[in-house]
């Protein structure tokens, strides 16, 4: 969004045509509102802010619910934006520490300020850029929230209490309100270093990509890896009065509703190599980023089934929701021949496939199956001590 279509959108002409249009869901969407705002007689950047915020908007529920439909985005902002579930975790951090202010300096369109702000905290919002934090304003307009167009390294010279919680996104990808692409931790904005100079100072959490290569990481703060619902979304490192006690490393793990967390002093050491037994258990991304395996096996009375692949087996019958489970049906080759006449055998006609330590695509591999029975199974394509094997399998 250029600051011309959001000086049209910030009306209460633009505000009530962006409500009278709704959802914009689909391309054909797209194209029939802006024929018909048009011919309404409404200008090019009133309309082409109208459409693209109807079309966030139904994007963004998926990160912030029903919430969606009262905010204002730029695509890039939302695709960076924390989830508003995560977001609510951090808050509740902060209060638990007895935190009553907060500067979110690079605060984006306002995700994780809008979960500091409904936990009762005092906020600061703070970015760089002029459209996004013009569009952080709309957003925090309801709460006890100010914002500010600033970087992060000026508005930190107004800061005088260290007692003042720091929460920093640096900026991992090219500028822009639209197409981004990922930089290297070199050419953040702010810098990695000057962040983890703030975080000696002052209570701070860091938002960062799960990926970040782990020798960067200081031996002085809290790693937590986030996963919610499947997908690995977040480091935040927390330092000062937000770092715990004794822990150094730790997976939250979040589906659905239900929050569990697994910590550690240290990275975990692995559990031996062991022979597939009756089950086969694939730890969660954030459990593996946190290098937490280990724990996790020893919670299962699990071992390793190959030394460099995060797949357990054991033959206890325990489950965690740090793992995923299978129950092992048959071990096959891994021949599509051999595959596919288990598979007839076994009336499988819908087929999960997972594959780690293989070169293999997956979707390619499904196109070589016959699936035409009434049972579901898992295929888990993999390599074991033994060679590569594929491993027939239901669902925990």
């Amino acid at each position: 969004m250029e600051m011309s279509e959001l000086t049209a959108l910030l009306t209460r002409e633009g505000l009530a045509l962006l409500d009278e249009v709704g959802s914009v869901e689909q391309t054909a969407d797209v194209a029939r509102a802006v024929s018909r705002l048009r011919a309404a007689g409404h200008s090019p950047d009133l309309v082409s802010a109208v459409v693209g915020q109807a079309r966030l908007r139904v994007k963004a529920r998926a990160k912030f619910g029903e919430l969606a439909d009262r905010m204002l985005f730029t695509r890039a902002g939302l695709e960076q934006a924390t989830r508003l579930k995560v977001a609510a975790l951090h808050a509740g951090r902060l209060r638990r520490a007895g935190i009553g202010e907060v500067a979110d300096l690079g605060c984006g369109i306002g995700g994780d300020s809008l979960a500091f702000a409904g936990a009762g905290l005092e906020v600061s919002a703070v970015d760089a850029d002029e459209v996004t934090a013009a569009i952080a304003a709309y957003n925090l307009a309801p709460f006890a929230a100010t914002v500010q167009h600033a970087t992060a390294e000026d508005y930190l010279g107004t800061v005088r209490s260290e007692q003042t919680a720091i929460w920093l996104d640096p900026a991992r990808r090219t500028a822009g309100h639209a197409e981004t692409t990922r930089t290297a931790a070199a050419d953040w904005s702010p810098s990695l270093d000057w962040c983890f100079e703030v975080a000696r100072r002052h209570p701070t959490g860091i938002k960062l990509g799960p990926g970040l290569d782990r020798e960067l990481i200081p031996d002085d703060v809290e790693a937590q890896w986030v996963s919610a619902d499947g997908s690995v979304v977040e480091l935040v490192l927390w330092s000062g009065g937000l770092a715990r006690p004794g822990i150094r490393r730790a997976a939250l793990v979040m589906r659905g509703g239900e929050t569990h967390e697994l910590t550690g002093v240290t990275d975990a050491g692995d559990e031996p190599v062991r022979e597939l037994g009756a089950f086969l258990h694939e730890p969660d991304g954030a459990v593996i980023r946190a290098r937490l395996v280990g724990d996790a096996a020893r919670m299962l009375e699990a071992g390793m089934l190959d030394a460099k692949i995060a797949y357990l087996t054991g033959d206890a019958a325990l489950t965690s929701p740090f793992v995923q489970s299978f129950r092992v049906r048959e071990v096959l080759p891994a021949h599509v021949k051999t595959i596919n006449a288990a598979l007839r055998a076994a009336d499988v006609g819908r087929l999960e496939i997972k594959k780690r330590g293989m070169d293999i695509d997956p979707a390619a591999f499904r196109r070589k199956l016959t699936l035409k029975g009434a049972a579901e199974a898992t295929l888990i394509l993999t390599r074991t001590s033994a060679g590569r094997v594929a491993i027939l399998a239901d669902r925990v």
